[in-house]
């Protein structure tokens, strides 16, 4: 079943149903789709853009977004925090009147498996300590050690410092176990290539 979707290319930002996005909103045309979305669902769809310019080309793939905190400023500006409801896909973009673009999209089924093998998670733990020490980031480990599987993997995915390409190749695997493994995957590949690819990193 399609819908009509007002939507926020950013790139380097991923969403994944069930987590949740903070957004500071300061350009006008996105504070003007911030307040037509209040004014009816609340629901926003965050797709990466392929590309730069005013228009770029977008990804197939995005996540719905519902407003689930908001704070208006006196200047206008917003600070939001989108809680990930559905992955869509993209059909077609929409001839329309309104600042911010918009499409109509297909929603996607959720994930069947949302949990990971003892080995999987062990993996991946192992992987991300190595690669935070790399990159000298600061981690909570005790209470990394308490999230379950699918907060565990889409949130090390909504965070890393990967490239566009690369965040979209995540929110669009299959499952959660060929998500971890690309993870671990590209932890590695950066973890060995960081300084020669920082220029692409997000």
């Amino acid at each position: 079943m399609s819908t009509r979707l007002s939507i926020f290319p950013l790139g380097g930002a991923l969403l994944f149903p069930h987590m949740h996005l903070p957004l500071h909103i300061f350009e006008p045309r996105y504070r003007s789709m911030v307040s037509d979305a209040l004014a009816r669902d609340r629901r926003i769809g965050m797709i990466q853009p392929r590309e730069g310019g005013e228009k770029p080309a977008l990804f197939d793939v995005g996540c719905v977004g519902q407003i689930i905190d908001v704070e208006a400023h006196e200047d206008g500006r917003y600070d939001i925090v989108l809680q990930g409801v559905s992955l869509f896909r993209v059909t077609r973009e929409l001839e329309v009147p309104t600042p911010f673009r918009q499409v109509e999209a297909e929603m996607l089924p959720a994930e069947s498996k949302t949990d990971l093998s003892l080995g999987e998670r062990a993996s991946l733990e192992m992987e991300s300590r190595r690669f935070a020490d790399a990159q000298g980031y600061a981690v909570d480990w005790e209470a990394v050690s308490r999230l379950d599987d699918q907060s565990l993997v889409n949130g090390i995915a909504q965070i890393a410092p990967f490239d566009a390409a690369s965040k979209q190749a995540l929110l669009e695997a299959p499952d959660i176990a060929t998500r971890t493994e690309l993870i671990v995957q590209l932890m590695q590949f950066y973890g060995r290539h960081g300084d020669d690819e920082a220029g692409t990193l997000q």
